[in-house]
């Protein structure tokens, strides 16, 4: 049994060490994707019209870090024009803007800006189009938005843009609430590398065509869904392809897999369980957004992920990862924040729905060691708030703070689906995700808490005012007293690890175990401080257990016995605890031992006796027992551990 506990043990942090490294690897590929451009911010000067369309013409080699292109761009004017302003960093130099074939004058500036100068004024209302053609070397080492690399030896060229990226390699607007209504993507590039080996090219929405020319190939796709400039990408290598078909209730769709040829055997044994993910995120959130296109991942040259909409880019292929940026797509993609201050509606929807994945297709007691992980991580500061604050969005750390954009971010849904019961839960997470003001849009924190409200008809201020925008933690010290054997007594006292919150309002669960082995959950819901409770009971209890399935966000926890027993029991002593042969017992002078019982976690009795302040109990197997005292004050339990 030791050995058999040791093993558990060793399973369990293993697979806590697992998932935790998991996470950050995940964390890591979307802080490094912002790494030394967070200091851009949504541009003013484009804040004057609304892109409706980009046609990208792009010419790329994957041994060459260079790009020619032309971006043709819709746009409507949301105030008379007579200049217009792309984002686009100074090293992309600018050939020309033409409008309808003419030329337009044009200037680049210091703060990675084309000002662009129309012919004539644009009222508002009206939808004009122009062409920049532009060229030049993108950002493409460390971690850039767009990258050169080489995988096996073969040259091989990939973007990821989040969260001001864009720029670095194409003429947009990177506002994250002007999202382009369509995109047409042509990718020009040689036929194969220099071995030969054919070259495939993969950005959003579906392939189109493939165009053979006499030294280079022209692949188009088209995305015909609302996207922000950071989820538009591109890829090229000679990838292996290879696709599974999701049924979808009669309306099947293509997952499709670009992979580097050298890891093809060892990727297509782990993505097959994107079909069972892909399932379950269906049933629970509705049809994949983008059904009438695809979903795909194309691999790419770091650990970690970026949900692309329809193409995720992935460093590995473990089943949290694809779990986690496959929830993207409805979290973050379909509906995406609408500031870097609710990142948490992106980051810490995924990272639940990625613990949907382990409750629901490994069971709860992985399930409980996920949330496990999450409180851990949670509760390694006292301090720390889900929702960003101006400041905070200086710092690409804190955005992506694996601690609380992600971590915390997901148990405060966990809680808030405790809160609300499974039903309301996730009819208010649809509800969300296809609100006409939100879906293939954008929303901010409250907005979700407006329409969570509108979902269950309660005022939700309370629950987010604590958890979300609130900093912190609550500790419980709880004391108990089984009053009768048919009633039990609780008195529970809160403690914060911040001052941001002066009382976390919290429905704390609790279990009771038996000297029988019995159990029993309880939701204690405390609205004040020294609250006290009192629930019926049918059997004795030994112990009370405050969270013990991690429900929710606490640490430091106490129970304490708190009856008039309590001193009696408080004075009664096992000594050794764990033992190993002889227990010894130590009583109050004016205190009655009549006879000493000990019954297994069955609630079989094994052993009875008299008192007797020294016991033999090498007969025992190992584990946990508990023993229960006659006394002349009434019966006293307590557990045993014998090893």
């Amino acid at each position: 049994m030791r050995n058999s506990i040791s093993l558990l043990f060793l399973f369990i942090f293993s697979s806590l060490y697992a998932q935790d490294h998991q996470m950050n690897e995940i964390r890591e590929a979307e802080l490094k994707s912002a790494l030394n451009r967070m200091q851009f911010r949504p541009n003013a000067n484009t804040g004057n019209y609304d892109v409706k369309y980009h046609r990208l013409e792009l010419e790329v080699d994957p041994a060459v870090a260079y790009i020619n292109g032309q971006v043709t761009t819709y746009f409507e004017a949301t105030s008379n024009l007579n200049q217009i302003v792309f984002d686009l960093t100074t090293n992309m130099t600018v050939s020309q803007v033409s409008q309808r074939g003419n030329p337009l004058l044009f200037s680049q500036n210091s703060t990675d800006e084309v000002v662009i100068t129309l012919s004539q004024e644009q009222h508002i209302g009206v939808l004009d189009s122009l062409t920049i053609t532009y060229s030049g070397n993108p950002v493409s080492s460390g971690f850039g938005s767009f990258e050169v690399n080489t995988h096996a030896g073969k040259p091989v060229l990939w973007t990821l843009s989040e969260p001001y990226g864009a720029k670095g390699w194409w003429p947009c607007k990177q506002d994250l609430i002007d999202k382009i209504d369509s995109i047409d993507v042509y990718i020009t590039s040689p036929l194969a590398n220099a071995d030969g080996d054919a070259y495939v090219a993969v950005s959003n929405g579906l392939e189109q065509s493939q165009v053979i020319h006499a030294n280079s190939k022209t692949t188009h796709f088209r995305h015909n869904y609302p996207i922000p400039a950071y989820l538009v990408a591109i890829a090229v290598t000679n990838y292996a392809v290879y696709s599974d078909t999701v049924s979808n209730s009669g309306n099947p769709f293509e997952i499709i897999n670009y992979v580097y040829p050298e890891q093809l055997a060892v990727v297509q044994a782990q993505t097959p369980v994107t079909l069972d993910i892909m399932n379950l995120y269906s049933t629970l959130f509705g049809e994949y957004p983008y059904a009438d296109e695809k979903y795909g991942h194309a691999q790419f040259g770091w650990g970690g992920g970026m949900e692309h909409t329809t193409v995720s880019f992935m460093g590995s292929f473990g089943r949290n990862l694809i779990a986690h940026e496959l929830g993207h797509q409805w979290f973050g993609n379909k509906v995406t924040c609408g500031s870097w201050k609710d990142v948490w509606l992106n980051e810490g929807f995924a990272t639940y729905m990625s613990g949907l994945v382990v409750e629901n297709l490994d069971g709860a007691i992985p399930f409980k060691n996920w949330k496990q992980q999450m409180v851990t991580s949670v509760t390694n500061a006292p301090a720390g708030a889900v929702y960003l604050t101006d400041a905070d969005t200086l710092s690409v750390n804190r955005i992506f703070n694996q601690r609380l954009s992600y971590n915390k971010g997901a148990m405060v849904l966990h809680m808030l689906r405790k809160k609300l019961g499974d039903t309301d839960f996730f009819q208010g997470l649809r509800n969300y995700l296809n609100h006409p003001d939100h879906a293939y849009g954008y929303a901010k924190s409250e907005d979700f808490i407006r329409i969570m409200e509108s979902t269950i008809g309660e005022d939700l201020s309370e629950f987010f005012g604590d958890w979300l925008y609130g900093e912190g933690y609550p500790s419980f010290n709880l004391e108990w007293a089984q009053a009768s054997p048919t009633e039990i007594e609780f008195n529970l006292e809160q403690i914060q690890s911040h001052a941001s919150v002066s009382f976390f309002e919290v429905q704390l669960p609790i279990r009771l175990v038996g000297t029988a082995g019995e159990t029993l959950d309880l939701i204690l819901d405390q609205t004040v401080d020294l609250e006290s409770f009192t629930h019926p009971v049918n059997f004795t209890v030994a112990e009370v257990l405050i969270n013990p399935e991690f429900d929710i966000i606490s640490k430091n926890n106490t129970v304490v016995l708190s009856t008039d027993e309590r001193p009696r029991d408080m004075e009664i002593v096992f000594y050794p605890n764990p033992v190993s042969e002889t227990l010894h017992i130590k009583k109050p002078e004016l205190l009655t031992v009549d006879r000493i019982r000990i019954y297994n976690t069955l609630g079989q009795l094994i052993y009875t006796s008299v008192w007797n302040p020294s016991i033999d109990v090498s007969m025992l197997s190992t584990g946990l027992f508990f023993v229960e005292l006659q006394t002349n004050k009434g019966s006293i339990n307590k557990s045993l551990l014998k090893n």
